[in-house]
C-alpha cells in the first residue's frame, strides 16, 4: 500500500491539505466528546435505551436539516456556509460543560442534536465541494485520504477521549470538542480554492442538463422543488442511484454500533475505557478501509461496485461474531474487521457519487445521501435501544443482522448491469 500518492496529494495542494486538517481535528473532537457523552449517560442513568437515545440525537436532526442544507450548499458560497456551521457547533458543544446531574441532562440531549442539525450543513457540503478543491485524476486519492481521517480521528479521539475522560474529567473532553470545531473553522477560512456551488442554478432535468437561469432566466425553485429535481435526476442514471443507496443499505444495520458502548461498558465491565477500546477499533478498521479498497479494488465504475457489496457483507458477518467475543481484546478485533467493510463502502460511494452528479445538484444528492443514511441509522439504532433493554445486546444484534442482510442482498442484486460494465466509465 504505497504512500507516496497521498504525501504529493498534500504537499502540493494546499487548499485540500487545510480542508483535510480541518476534517481530522473536528472529527477528533467529536470522538472525544461521544465518548464522554455515553459514559454520562450510562452513569447518569444506568439505561442503554438513554445511551441510545444521544446516538439518535446525533443522527435525527441531520436527517431534518439536511434538504434546507443540500438547497444552500448549492446556492450560497459553500466555504462560508462550512465556517458558519463550524463556529456555532463550537458554541453548541459549550453546553455540555452546563449537565452535572441527571436534572441537568437534556441539555447535552438539546446540544447534542444542534451539533448534529448544523453537522447537515458541513459534512455533505465538504463532499459536494471535494471536487472543486483537487484535480479529477486525484479524487480517488483525496477521498481516501478524507475517509480515514474520520477513522483515523475514530480511533486516536475515542481512545484518548476515555483517558481524558477518566484522568481530567469529561469535561476536558467537552471543551477540547469545542476547540476543535473553532480550529476547523479557522483552516477552512483561508483555503482560497473555490468550493463551487454559489454560481451553479438548479438543473431542469425535464429539459436536460443546462441551467434553468441560461435559457430562460426563471427563478429558482423553494426547497422542495429544488430537491425533486435532484432526485430526478438520480432516477435516470443507475450509477447515481446505486452510490446515492449504498450508504443507506449499510446503515440498515449500524444500530449495532450501540453495542459499542453496550459491550466495553456493561458487558466487559470496563466503562469508559471499554468504550474507548471499541470506537477506536472501530476507527483503526474505518482508517485502513478505504486505502484497502482502493488497492483491492481500483475505482473504475465496475471496482466501486463490487467493493461496497463486499463491504457490506464483511461488517454484518464480523458483527454478527461479537456476541461470541470471550473478552474487550476480542470484541475489538471483530469491530476492527467489520469497519474496515465500513469504511471501505463510504469512500467508495461518495467517489463514485461525486463523479457521477454534476456540480449544479451536488449539494443537494450529497445531502440527500447522508441524510438517508442519518434517517435509516436513527431508526436501527432505536430497534436496538429498546431489544437491548428487553432482551439483551446480543439479541439487538442478531434481530438487526435479517433486515441488514436482506438490504445488502437487495443491492448487490440491483446493481448488477453496473458490475457486467468495462470498467471504462470512471477511470481512475
Amino acid at each position: 500500500m504505497r504512500i507516496r500518492p497521498y504525501l504529493l496529494l498534500l504537499r502540493r495542494n494546499p487548499s485540500f491539505t487545510r480542508l483535510y486538517a480541518a476534517q481530522l481535528i473536528s472529527f477528533g473532537g467529536d470522538w472525544f466528546a461521544t465518548v464522554a457523552l455515553l459514559g454520562l449517560a450510562l452513569e447518569l442513568t444506568g439505561s442503554a435505551a438513554l445511551a441510545s437515545l444521544v446516538l439518535v440525537l446525533q443522527s435525527a436532526p441531520f436527517f431534518l436539516a439536511s434538504p434546507i442544507a443540500g438547497v444552500l450548499a448549492d446556492r450560497l458560497d459553500r466555504r462560508r456556509l462550512m465556517v458558519m456551521a463550524d463556529v456555532l457547533r463550537a458554541c453548541a458543544a459549550l453546553a455540555f460543560l452546563l449537565v452535572r446531574d441527571p436534572s441537568m441532562l437534556w441539555i447535552a440531549l438539546l446540544a447534542t442534536a444542534a451539533i448534529s442539525a448544523l453537522s447537515a450543513f458541513f459534512e455533505p457540503t465538504s463532499s459536494a465541494a471535494l471536487p472543486n478543491l483537487v484535480d479529477e485524476d486525484d479524487l480517488p486519492v483525496a477521498n481516501v485520504l478524507l475517509g480515514s481521517a474520520w477513522g483515523t480521528m475514530l480511533a486516536v479521539g475515542a481512545a484518548m477521549g476515555g483517558l481524558v475522560a477518566v484522568a481530567f474529567g469529561r469535561d476536558a473532553a467537552f471543551l477540547l470538542d469545542a476547540v476543535s470545531f473553532a480550529l476547523s473553522a479557522a483552516l477552512i477560512v483561508g483555503i482560497r480554492r473555490s468550493f463551487g456551488g454559489a454560481s451553479a442554478p438548479p438543473m431542469d432535468v425535464a429539459q436536460g442538463d443546462e441551467p434553468s437561469d441560461a435559457r430562460g432566466g426563471s427563478q429558482p425553485p423553494g426547497v422542495v422543488a429544488a430537491m425533486a429535481e435532484a432526485l430526478a435526476l438520480a432516477r435516470h442514471s443507475r450509477s447515481m442511484a446505486a452510490f446515492l443507496l449504498a450508504k443507506s443499505t449499510f446503515g440498515v444495520g449500524t444500530g449495532v454500533i450501540l453495542m459499542l458502548a453496550v459491550f466495553g461498558a456493561t458487558v466487559y465491565g470496563a466503562g469508559d475505557v471499554g468504550i474507548g477500546v471499541l470506537f477506536a477499533a472501530r476507527g483503526l478498521g474505518a482508517l485502513l478501509g478505504p486505502f484497502i479498497a482502493r488497492a483491492v479494488f481500483g475505482f473504475d465504475e465496475r471496482g466501486l461496485v463490487v467493493g461496497i457489496g463486499v463491504a457490506l457483507f464483511l461488517f454484518l458477518g464480523a458483527y454478527l461474531l461479537l456476541p461470541l467475543a470471550p473478552g474487550l481484546a476480542v470484541a475489538a478485533g471483530l469491530v476492527f474487521v467489520a469497519h474496515i467493510g465500513g469504511g471501505a463502502q463510504w469512500t467508495l460511494s461518495t467517489t463514485g457519487l461525486q463523479r457521477a452528479t454534476p456540480d449544479a445538484v451536488r449539494g443537494r444528492i450529497f445531502s440527500v445521501d447522508y441524510g438517508l443514511v442519518t434517517l435509516i441509522a436513527t431508526l436501527s439504532t432505536i430497534v436496538a435501544g429498546v431489544i437491548t433493554g428487553n432482551l439483551g445486546p446480543a439479541a439487538a444484534i442478531y434481530a438487526l443482522a435479517v433486515p441488514a442482510a436482506i438490504a445488502a442482498v437487495a443491492w448487490v442484486i440491483w446493481t448488477r448491469p453496473l458490475r457486467r460494465r468495462n470498467g471504462a466509465t470512471l477511470p481512475e
